[in-house]
């Protein structure tokens, strides 16, 4: 039994030595470091809300007085919760139609055997390599010419289909077998009640994921909405911001402020949604 021990701690003395793995290391940092870049313009923003004017150009990212008048001066301003329930009103219905008529196009290119579907579907795909700043002067003819310059309509009909939405219904509706769908046909339902009732609770991940991109994307878009519209009233979030911008001076601690308070609908979105954005990438990415 001595013998054997001895043996054993002899072999464990002249065996080589362990290499480390540091590639798990290096991913950390990395991860570590992006996540820094990423957060610190959040974090300076809100650090400015806290400061004075006279603090705002110090980079220092703990103000040396913090104040919350910033907060009650925005708030206490008319405009800001008008701006707000537009940029709401907009979002919200542009991201029930999307959901709705996304997923309605994407389900006939997949479901419908017809000829000419499949140059369809490529034309569809062949609008998300045009650039948004190459639509804004056809869009805004149209508007120009139905008369929706300034108005609610005017800011949301660019947005209420869209290519990406009907590429991420279709491919999720090719997981949806098809004798599903023969099955309903054969129990007497008709396509409208197969899409909304047998197609549709199957592919809730990508329903969920495309309308918190939707309404994030409508929630913080500045180019067309400050194009389209001209009165304060109609103004969305981030364009009614830039107000208090003025030839004198830009009140950043206001913009930040504001910036601040509009972040906090889409932050609650994400953190509760936030499982099925990742289930709806990560599925279609691997259904495409």
């Amino acid at each position: 039994m001595t013998d054997i021990r001895a043996s054993s701690e002899t072999l464990l003395d002249t065996r080589a030595p362990v290499k480390r793995d540091y590639t798990q290391y290096i991913r950390w940092l990395l991860l570590f470091g992006g996540g820094l870049l990423m957060i610190m313009p959040i974090t300076y923003m809100l650090s400015t809300s806290f400061k004075w004017p006279h603090e705002v150009y110090n980079l220092n990212l703990i103000p040396e007085e913090p104040t919350l008048d910033n907060y009650i001066h925005v708030l206490e301003d008319g405009r800001f919760f008008r701006w707000f329930i537009n940029s709401l009103i907009i979002a919200v219905i542009t991201t029930i139609s999307n959901v709705l008529f996304d997923s309605l196009v994407g389900y006939t290119l997949c479901k419908f055997k017809f000829r000419g579907r499949y140059i369809i579907f490529i034309a569809i795909l062949s609008t998300l390599m045009i650039p948004t700043e190459m639509l804004v002067i056809p869009w805004y003819l149209m508007s120009q010419s139905f008369g929706w310059l300034d108005s609610y309509w005017g800011i949301m009909f660019p947005g209420l289909m869209t290519a990406f939405g009907t590429f991420l219904m279709k491919q999720f509706f090719e997981t949806v077998p098809d004798d599903f769908i023969e099955a309903a046909r054969i129990d007497g339902l008709n396509e409208l009640q197969i899409w909304w009732t047998v197609a549709m609770p199957l592919v809730k991940p990508a329903l969920s994921a495309l309308a918190i991109f939707v309404f994030l994307g409508n929630w913080t878009a500045f180019i067309w909405p400050l194009i389209v519209t001209n009165s304060q009233e109609l103004y969305t979030l981030p364009v009614g911001l830039t107000t208090f911008s003025v030839e004198q001076q830009v009140e950043w601690e206001l913009i930040m402020t504001g910036a601040a308070l509009a972040t906090i609908p889409t932050l609650i979105v994400f953190l509760i949604f936030q499982r099925y954005i990742i289930r709806g990438v990560v599925m279609a990415g691997l259904k495409g």
